[in-house]
């Protein structure tokens, strides 16, 4: 769900080296099909041409209250009501300090005075300015205005301290708004969806296991999908390395299908929907030993494996017994009669409805970027042609909120 489309977006900028990096969220922007009208403080243009601005933009950029050409004033204030949100990137100490303070010396803060809607602030200086005190209480005072204020995530110590100061990247501050219209605006605000992703892996040994070819790339689909409209997201993730482009309210990584199965029973009360994509393990060894299985002269060896607990089938009976009304959407991969085999899997587990994709088909199924699926619910069956992941994952939650 594209939540930037047709949004209307000013966008401050101010007198920093990082000045460059509003022409890459301008057309970040514009490609997800928000109009730009962008305000430029007099220092901003010692770094940047509001020629390159108004190119990318396709809008004139204002620089000053009047016009030099015809003496015509720039009303701050209809720019303010025009705006379904204003961001700051980059964002001086010198200019916080202004809208901190209500210094409206500019166009660019006297617009931000006569903002109506969201305010977004990307701090762009070196360590030493954005740790003084006064830089960090005029900060303290945009969030109390309730402005948003965007900085790179904290890492390790080293590059935690490094970043600080540094402005975002230029798509991590469009996700910022993406995530916050989805909120305000998604059809899916208010739900909280509980999705599981990935393999699982069962111990044989400490160096060995029994596992799948899952990569989770679905189930991200499905979580980013959520997000981008508007749902608290609840992710639990066995062993995979592909991540969703939003982060999750909740995100809890395990390893085995027993620690998967204890993760879903923890959070399944909080969830409207829960939408199984984990491709767990149906076994693991009954007795996985401790220290690395050495290779003997003997060809072959026996391991004792015993069913692991069935998370769908736990999740349908709770679905029973709960008082909250709760959807559940369970995943089918198949080799040979894929539509019998679903339909049984429907009704055995007590699901909603079941996804189901097919090995046989090209470019569906484990590690791929797309994927070909049937929804069945107990009265329907829909099939979809191939499909990116996030096409697919489009679907399937439109199936949903459809319903």
């Amino acid at each position: 769900m594209n939540n930037l489309k047709g949004k209307h977006i000013v966008l401050g900028i101010t007198g920093s080296i990082a000045a460059y990096k509003a022409c890459y969220i301008i057309r970040g922007l514009v490609k997800r099909g928000a109009e730009v009208q962008t305000v430029i403080t007099p220092a901003g243009r010692e770094f940047i041409t509001p020629v390159t601005l108004s190119t990318l933009s396709s809008n004139p950029v204002i620089t000053e209250f009047f016009s030099s050409r015809d003496g015509s004033w720039h009303s701050h204030v209809d720019l303010g009501l025009w705006a379904d949100a204003m961001l700051v990137a980059p964002a001086t100490a010198s200019t916080i300090g202004k809208m901190a303070n209500g210094i409206a010396d500019n166009m660019l803060v006297t617009t931000y005075l006569s903002a109506k809607e969201q305010v977004f602030v990307a701090p762009a200086m070196d360590l030493d300015m954005f740790r003084h005190p006064s830089t960090q209480r005029n900060l303290d005072t945009l969030r109390a205005a309730g402005d948003i204020i965007i900085e790179p995530a904290a890492g390790e110590l080293a590059s935690h301290l490094i970043g600080k100061g540094r402005m975002e990247e230029p798509d991590n501050i469009i996700l910022r708004l993406e995530e916050y219209f989805a909120q305000k605006e998604g059809d899916m605000r208010g739900k909280t969806v509980l999705i599981t992703v990935g393999p699982t892996h069962e111990k044989i040994d400490p160096v060995r296991f029994i596992g799948n070819y899952s990569t989770g790339k679905m189930g991200m689909a499905l979580a980013d999908e959520c997000m981008s409209r508007g749902a608290k997201v609840i992710l639990i993730a066995g062993p995979v390395t592909a991540a969703p482009r939003f982060t999750p309210a909740v995100r809890e990584d395990v390893e085995s299908a027993e620690q998967m199965y204890q993760a879903t029973m923890k959070y399944i009360a909080e969830a409207d929907i829960a939408i199984m994509t984990a491709a767990v393990a149906d076994y693991r060894p009954e007795d996985p030993v401790t220290e690395k299985i050495k290779r003997e002269k003997k060809e072959s060896m026996m391991l004792e494996l015993v069913q692991n607990k069935d998370i769908a089938a736990a999740v349908g009976r709770f679905k029973q017994t709960s008082e909250k009304p709760l959807v559940t959407v369970g995943f089918a991969l198949e080799t040979s009669d894929g539509f019998v085999n679903a339909q049984d899997k429907l009704a055995r587990k007590n699901l909603d409805y079941i996804v189901m994709n097919s090995l046989q088909d090209a470019g569906a199924g484990f590690g791929t970027d797309t994927n070909k699926v049937t929804i069945f619910s107990a009265t329907d069956e829909q099939t979809f042609p191939l499909k990116s992941k996030a096409e697919v994952a489009e679907d399937i939650i439109n199936t949903i909120v459809e319903n």
